[in-house]
């Protein structure tokens, strides 16, 4: 029984010591969890951190076209390159055998080392066997091809130690052409986001992927393979109403002048009348160096007193209230007129005597507008301001691009408000608009009195399908009567037929139209500064004038080559931007009529160029046309046979220099460029001979001149 009980005492005496020893155990076993959850867990966090990461992996940025499908703005691959040379599954025999041959491969690739350098950079990262070590950043798609066919690097990641990482750079192909509107995305850290792409940027950006990193020797981060990441998803694709060659000639157009007359800034915009859509609009400044770029958006941003162009809004309430008809006289006596201590004059000496209603808007006539408002809303200063805020002229266009400011036009009681505001409104002054916000009532005019929005972006497209597509949005179907919209064309047509734009008719189309010769305040000194005046000078207006197709606004800011006035600095940008759109647009052009020439004496010298755009023209003006050869080049070369033109293709080699003699300056230069040469242009009209002999190889950037001649 004793000894029973002892062999029991015993047992029981263990499993207590085991009972209490995993007692003790699982207790410092919570206590090291709590320890390392609570206490050092933060420390630990931080060392995870340490050694990993999730970084972003940036999606393709969507591109923004012009209405042709050309690429105005595109996001272009560029790859980092990193050297693994480290790795267990190193290829080191395929290594010694290949790098002399690497060397020499990478020094003719880059041409920034000798074959020498290379090799000691190699040799030195495969002798301390680098891990993920920087090799070459900011490297091109055709130059990443080229590496990964290189010795040693063909092998792969692992056995070559070949290591990319893909970023994009965004790039605009057509240079300074409509940069401004174009835009820059909000992302840029450079430059605050503008334009189409800050506007629309949520769709260009698509969605960013991730991916997770390992910290190596030497603070390198190096991709996990086995962790699963998040591939990023390419944004939207926007296309707008950009023309590209009319944006080129509106440009060119406009910079001439602007250089021409030294101006400070200047601007244009080129709307189709019935959709609103924006074929061409072009904003350049000159800089501090003294060169003009595209720096900021005057056609949508900025707010100025018009001038003269507002005069066909104050006439044409006039004519809708019935107090005045086209044939009515005003006497404008010598030019002069005093309303306070205010003096309004007109810009002829001695003035124009009487004119009729038709005669003050043609020649322009401070002293006429005036009078005809004063005589009848002398009393009623509200009707004149609220017939302004009718026809819309105080809400801004809505255009679809961020940064546009509302119209400022005063209203009676107003703080600012005085006994001549009404007066100096009505021939542009006391009041602020914007470029665009002047062209769209214009616009309006020339619908027949609908107006519609104006617009940049036609349709978005994702991965090729279409997503959505904008149609014309009519803001007012109608802004005034229909007799007072037919008068108003009166008005206009009369200011080119025989007013202040005669300088821009012509004999193939009609244009209608206003002149504008704006001084421009100073916030702090007024209209003159230093014994000196600033002008803004403007053409307005649509063509052809008696079937509107399109509109378009030039504005010149401080033209000081002694010429200031309208029709003179602005009216030639939009004469040349017009011819533009006229030979370029087969439905404007009248058929001609038949003769009864030979055939061969009616066929025109022709240009070779573009397929389309040349085809296009001998079939509406009947011209009998060969086609040799197979295929559908986008470009060919024409000849003058006895009974017809030749067309044959003209093929474009890759990486070859193309064969551009024959051709028009503007299809040249866009071969030429999407080729990647530089142009340089001597003369004008056809080129007569290139530089580079066509059809041989050529470095990117390489520069081409061509040389023209006018003489065919």
């Amino acid at each position: 029984m004793s000894k029973g009980k002892t062999i029991r005492e015993q047992m029981l005496n263990r499993l207590t010591v085991i009972f209490f020893a995993l007692l003790v155990f699982q207790f410092i076993l919570i206590a090291q969890v709590l320890n390392l959850q609570w206490i050092q867990g933060s420390r630990w966090r931080d060392e995870e951190k340490r050694m990993f990461r999730t970084v972003k992996i940036e999606a393709q940025r969507g591109e923004i076209r012009a209405r042709d499908g050309r690429t105005l703005a595109t996001s272009v691959p560029r790859y980092e390159i990193r050297l693994d040379f480290g790795s267990t599954s190193f290829n080191k025999k395929g290594f010694n055998q290949g790098v002399d041959s690497l060397a020499m491969l990478l020094s003719e690739l880059f041409q920034d080392k000798s074959k020498g350098a290379y090799l000691m950079e190699l040799q030195g990262v495969r002798y301390r066997k680098e891990r993920y070590y920087l090799f070459k950043k900011g490297v091109t798609h055709p130059q990443w091809k080229a590496m990964k066919n290189f010795p040693v690097f063909r092998e792969g990641k692992y056995k070559g130690g070949f290591i990319t990482e893909m970023t994009y750079e965004r790039v605009k192909p057509f240079g300074d052409l409509a940069a401004r509107t174009i835009g820059y995305s909000t992302s840029d850290s450079i430059r605050r986001g503008v334009g189409i792409e800050s506007t629309y940027d949520s769709l260009l950006a698509g969605v960013e992927g991730r991916r997770l990193e390992q910290r190596l020797a030497g603070n390198f981060w190096k991709p996990v393979e086995s962790a699963l990441g998040i591939e990023p998803q390419a944004g939207y694709d926007i296309e707008t109403t950009i023309d590209i060659n009319i944006q080129d000639v509106a440009h060119d157009a406009l910079l001439r002048t602007l250089k021409k007359h030294n101006a400070r800034h200047g601007a244009t915009v080129l709307m189709e009348v019935n959709t609103g859509e924006i074929l061409a609009i072009s904003n350049l400044q000159r800089n501090s160096d003294g060169e003009y770029v595209e720096s900021y958006n005057f056609a949508v941003g900025e707010r100025t007193e018009p001038g003269s162009t507002m005069k066909l809004a104050s006439l044409m309430i006039a004519l809708e209230d019935g107090y005045v008809n086209l044939n009515d006289e005003i006497d404008t006596g010598n030019g002069e007129y005093k309303i306070y201590d205010i003096k309004i004059k007109d810009s002829k000496e001695g003035g124009y005597g009487k004119l009729t209603i038709q005669g003050v808007f043609e020649h322009s006539s401070n002293v006429g507008v005036v009078k005809t408002i004063q005589r009848f809303y002398s009393n009623k200063p509200k009707d004149f301001v609220e017939k302004l805020y009718r026809m819309r002229l105080n809400q801004p266009t809505g255009i679809d691009i961020k940064g546009e400011p509302s119209p400022y036009i005063k209203y009676p009681g107003d703080k600012h408000w005085s006994g001549v505001s009404m007066y100096q409104m009505a021939y542009g002054y006391e009041l602020q608009l914007t470029p665009l916000q002047i062209l769209n009532f214009y616009n309006a005019v020339a619908n027949d009195g609908k107006m519609v929005r104006p617009r940049l972006v036609r349709a978005i497209y994702h991965q090729g399908s279409l997503v959505k597509k904008f149609h014309t949005e009519v803001i007012d179907s109608r802004i005034a009567s229909p007799k007072v919209i037919r008068q108003a064309h009166q008005m206009l047509e009369g200011v080119v037929e025989k007013g202040t734009a005669t300088n821009l008719k012509g004999k193939s189309f009609r244009i209608a139209g206003k002149t504008g010769t704006a001084q421009i305040a100073n916030a702090k000194y007024g209209y003159e500064y230093n014994s000196k005046v600033s002008y803004l000078a403007s053409f307005v207006g649509y063509f052809p004038a008696e079937d509107p197709k399109y509109s378009c606004i030039v504005i010149v800011n401080e033209p000081s080559n002694s010429q200031y006035y309208g029709n003179a600095v602005a009216g030639p940008v939009f004469r040349e931007i017009a011819d533009k759109v006229y030979a370029t647009r087969p439905e404007m052009i009248k058929p001609v009529e038949s003769t009864a020439l030979p055939v061969e004496e009616r066929l025109p010298f022709s240009f070779s160029g573009s397929r389309d755009d040349l085809l296009t023209l001998f079939d509406i003006f009947d011209y009998p046309v060969q086609k040799m050869g197979v295929g559908n080049s986008p470009w060919i070369v024409t000849k003058k046979s006895e009974s017809s033109i030749v067309t044959y293709n003209l093929t474009i080699y890759p990486g070859r220099v193309p064969n551009v003699v024959g051709m028009g300056l503007r299809d040249a230069i866009a071969i030429c460029e999407n080729a990647g040469l530089r142009v340089q242009i001597e003369g004008y009209g056809m080129v007569q001979r290139q530089s580079l002999a066509p059809n041989t190889s050529f470095q990117k950037g390489e520069t081409i001149t061509l040389v023209l001649t006018h003489n065919f």
